[in-house]
């Protein structure tokens, strides 16, 4: 630690041009500012600050060791915000937002036992299909799913998702069980406002645009068309599994399922990422991956 002395003192003071304001903000006195720069520039046999009783300015040494320094104080900052966060009991509101099924599914149950082990934390949430604007709207945190754009946003990977292509066994005893991307075009599709289903063929990722009587921006609504066997859908697993447990809908085309894709948690980069929103993080990708596939 004795090469940490006075590069605090240095760099408030380089900032500050006043040893005064330094002290201040140091919360130190002027006169062990002053005695720990003196050491550090003895250490280094080097001046690094011209100092008159009225005001203070940098050696041409001492810009060069600014810039280095500067790094230096505000990693240990970060370091000790980071030990201090995961000390500290999770409190205040945290604003997030997610999609509406995957939200009221999954996501609501897990947040109702974080606030529940957190009784200092508040949450606002907001369930929407709609990719907002975190910064613009205040938000802590986004909880996204699928493939991500390319965003400034910092992404956290918390669980994984499966899609599925499926239809309910009376619609495959009258149409056929498909064996290939081809045969879909003899099928009757049941879509999204995409537009389109994702596949894995020959190790690359292709797309498929299916034709069908019915387009629909409702997960829900599609699986249920499915069940009444009026088609195939492709829909992530949380929307199909207890059915294909049950057998009330099959998976087809399996060998060309796309690899899983992820459930993220994303938040502005330049925003530093609190001990309640970290906690919460840590506490919904734990929670999530212990769920079974």
């Amino acid at each position: 630690m004795k090469q940490w002395t006075g590069i605090s003192e240095f760099v408030a003071v380089a900032e500050q041009q006043s040893f005064t304001k330094a002290a201040k903000q140091l919360a130190m006195s002027v006169a062990q500012v002053s005695r720990n720069i003196a050491e550090l520039e003895a250490t280094l046999a080097i001046k690094l600050l011209y100092r008159s009783t009225r005001s203070v300015s940098l050696t041409e040494e001492g810009k060069l060791y600014l810039q280095h320094c500067r790094h230096l104080v505000s990693s240990l900052e970060e370091a000790n915000r980071t030990l201090a966060n995961l000390s500290a009991t999770p409190r205040g509101l945290i604003k997030l937002t997610a999609p509406v099924y995957y939200g009221e599914t999954h996501l609501a149950p897990l947040l109702h036992q974080f606030l529940l082990q957190y009784p200092d934390t508040e949450l606002e949430v907001q369930l929407t299909n709609d990719k907002l604007d975190l910064v613009q709207g205040g938000f802590d945190l986004a909880i996204r799913l699928g493939n991500l754009e390319d965003s400034s946003l910092i992404a956290r990977k918390l669980a994984s998702r499966t899609q599925y292509l499926v239809a309910s066994p009376a619609y495959l005893a009258k149409y056929g069980t498909p064996q290939s991307l081809e045969q879909l075009g003899k099928q009757q599709c049941l879509t999204g406002t995409l537009g389109i289903w994702r596949f894995m063929q020959q190790q690359k990722p292709i797309t498929y645009r299916p034709q069908g009587r019915l387009v629909c921006n409702s997960g829900v609504a599609l699986r249920d068309a499915a069940l009444q066997g009026l088609g195939l859908v492709q829909l992530p697993d949380y929307y199909v599994a207890e059915y294909l447990t049950d057998g009330r809908l099959i998976s087809v085309l399996d060998h060309l399922r796309q690899p899983d894709e992820g459930i993220w948690a994303l938040y502005p980069q330049n925003r530093h990422l609190s001990a309640k929103v970290r906690r919460l993080v840590d506490f919904l990708a734990a929670a999530l991956q212990a769920q079974p596939q």
